[in-house]
C-alpha cells in the first residue's frame, strides 16, 4: 500500500510541474496489463509523456510528429503502434502473444496508448519486457501493474533492465 501511495504522490508532483510550465524531472511511463476473465483477453494501458513521446517518434521516424493533431491520425497511428510493438512485449503462460493496437488518446499532458491480447484462456503467468523510451533517455523508469482479478502485482524497471514476470 505504502509503494501505491508513492507512486500516485510521485505522479502527482510530476503532473503539477508539468502543468506549471516547468520540464519533468523524472522520466517515466506506466503501463497496465490486466486479465479480463469474461472476454479472456489481456487489456494492456501505456501511459507515457506526450512531449517525450512526440520527440522519440520524431528523432526514430524521421517525421513531424503531433500526437493532438486529428489531420495527422492516421499517419501517427502508425507509427505509435510500430513504436509500442518494438519496445513492449508479452508472455502469458509462457509464451509470446500478438498485440492488437487499439488506438492512442491524449489526456492532458500524457499519452494513453491502448492495446488488447485475445484468447489468453486463463492466466497463470505473464513476463512483460519494456523499453519505452530507452532510447531517449538513460534515466527511464517504466512501471508495470500486472493485474488478475482482484490481485495487482507491480514493480519498477529502471534503465537498462527490462522485464517484469511473476506467476498467478
Amino acid at each position: 500500500m505504502k509503494k501505491v501511495r508513492f507512486l500516485i504522490g510521485l505522479l502527482f508532483c510530476i503532473c503539477f510541474t508539468v502543468s506549471a510550465g516547468i520540464k519533468h524531472p523524472l522520466h517515466v511511463s506506466t503501463t497496465e496489463v490486466s486479465f479480463n476473465q469474461k472476454d479472456k483477453t489481456l487489456e494492456i494501458s501505456c501511459r507515457i509523456f506526450s512531449d517525450d513521446f512526440e520527440s522519440i517518434l520524431a528523432k526514430n521516424y524521421k517525421q513531424k510528429t503531433d500526437l493532438s493533431n486529428p489531420a495527422l491520425k492516421n499517419a501517427t497511428d502508425e507509427i505509435v503502434k510500430k513504436y509500442i510493438n518494438s519496445h513492449l512485449q508479452i508472455k502469458a503462460n509462457g509464451k509470446a502473444v500478438a498485440m492488437k493496437y487499439i488506438g492512442f488518446e491524449i489526456d492532458h499532458e500524457a499519452t494513453n496508448i491502448y492495446l488488447e491480447i485475445e484468447k489468453i484462456s486463463s492466466l497463470k503467468a505473464v513476463e512483460v519486457t519494456n523499453t519505452i523510451l530507452y532510447d531517449l533517455f538513460d534515466d527511464q523508469m517504466n512501471i508495470v501493474h500486472l493485474v488478475k482479478a482482484q490481485t495487482r502485482k507491480s514493480t519498477k524497471i529502471l534503465y537498462p533492465d527490462k522485464k517484469f514476470a511473476t506467476n498467478f
